[in-house]
């Protein structure tokens, strides 16, 4: 494979000295603890990571070094994770629908901020979760939908409680003794303040039905990461939004503010090295990787145009753009990525297409179809 080195300049450096044959995840730790500290430095109130969009352990180890203190888990796994690797961090348990022995799990392990979208849910927790702790108030927090606005697809089609219901939960939720609060999901990959304004309007005409003040209100996640050229997400602008509206419909009532961010944290800090297997009949490319390894996400987000196409010797190809169909390395026809995408008419076998930005829903989505996927990692000082 060639040189090997703990710490590489950059991918370009890796492809230069070890020609991967397999998909390599470039991660870059100061990517990583910048992007993090953009975001405790700027939300108006408290950071949690959403460890699902990925788990690695070094993750949450930059994330904690950059300063971010709460975590949501969604999962007895992550959990874990986060209890062994954080002790001293916020869990919140916020994925709303949970088997009976999951809720014995979270209380067993300490868990005191719940999310809940529907009466059977919250019947189980008040059976189950003790109004505090011997470390404080146990908090439950109705999560809300809305028609989805601005994101990339809709995660209300799964979770989120009506406005009406949402109400119901919250008064029910302050009447049996636990902190009342309010959370939801905007979608993913909202690049428009406005999805979030909207939500925390309707979150104040919640509070107003219930007769109920939100202790906290958690804004979800949704927030973007760079996967267009040229055009980067305007997080100051999301932030300050979620700040003036909350402040505006909520006024001496206003909660704290809660956020959690997946994709918005982790995707930046990390780039996907493909290799090209194959230009059948100088049109379609074949590349080491696809929708069941580290792209697997793109058919449902769309494609990270932010790509780089280098020769085996690290030299960039950049000239005569055209539109090519990628396909990935397996023997189903839907391991495509969506649409087309400009690539060099030069572009031949053995060149690496480099994926900026692939660091969420990638490593942990994996997986070892048809015997491929074997990805390997390696740690940068920049992914420039």
């Amino acid at each position: 494979m060639g040189q090997s080195k703990t710490v590489w300049d950059n991918p370009a450096e890796i492809i230069r000295h070890q020609k991967p044959d397999h998909p390599v995840m470039a991660f870059a730790p100061q990517v990583l603890q910048d992007n993090a500290r953009r975001y405790v430095a700027g939300f108006p109130g408290l950071v949690t990571y959403a460890v699902k969009s990925n788990p690695e352990e070094v993750v949450i180890q930059n994330l904690l070094a950059a300063g971010v203190r709460g975590f949501d888990v969604a999962s007895p796994f992550e959990i874990d994770l986060i209890g062994r690797l954080a002790p001293s961090a916020a869990r919140h348990y916020h994925n709303p629908v949970r088997a009976g022995w999951e809720i014995d799990h979270a209380v067993a392990a300490g868990i005191r901020a719940w999310s809940v979208d529907s009466r059977s849910e919250l019947d189980k927790l008040f059976a189950r979760v003790p109004t505090a702790t011997d470390r404080g108030a146990v908090e439950i927090s109705p999560r809300f939908k809305l028609p989805v606005l601005g994101a990339a697809y809709d995660f209300g089609s799964k979770f989120g409680a009506t406005p009406d219901l949402a109400a119901e939960l919250l008064a029910e939720v302050a009447k049996r003794g636990y902190t009342p609060s309010l959370t939801f999901h905007p979608g993913t990959q909202c690049t428009d303040p406005v999805a979030w304004e909207s939500y925390i309007r309707v979150a104040a005409e919640i509070c107003d039905m219930a007769g109920v003040r939100a202790v906290r209100l958690n804004v979800g996640g949704g927030f973007p990461s760079h996967r267009v050229m040229g055009v980067e997400p305007d997080l100051p602008a999301i932030f300050a939004k979620i700040g003036e509206t909350a402040a505006e419909v909520f006024g001496e009532s206003l909660p704290e503010l809660v956020c959690e961010p997946g994709r918005g944290l982790c995707a930046d800090a990390y780039a996907l090295i493909t290799r090209v297997k194959s230009v059948r009949d100088g049109s379609n490319v074949f590349l080491n990787d696809g929708v069941y390894g580290g792209l697997t996400e793109l058919p449902i987000i769309g494609n990270i145009d932010r790509i780089q196409v280098l020769t085996p010797q690290g030299l960039p190809r950049e000239e005569d753009l055209h539109p090519r169909v990628i396909f990935g390395p397996t023997c189903d026809s839907v391991d495509r990525l969506p649409g087309e995408m400009a690539l060099p008419a030069a572009i031949e076998e053995g060149d690496y297409v480099i994926f900026h930005g692939a660091g969420a829903y990638s490593t942990v989505t994996n997986t070892r179809f048809n015997g491929f996927g074997a990805m390997t990692h390696a740690t940068v000082m920049s992914l420039a």
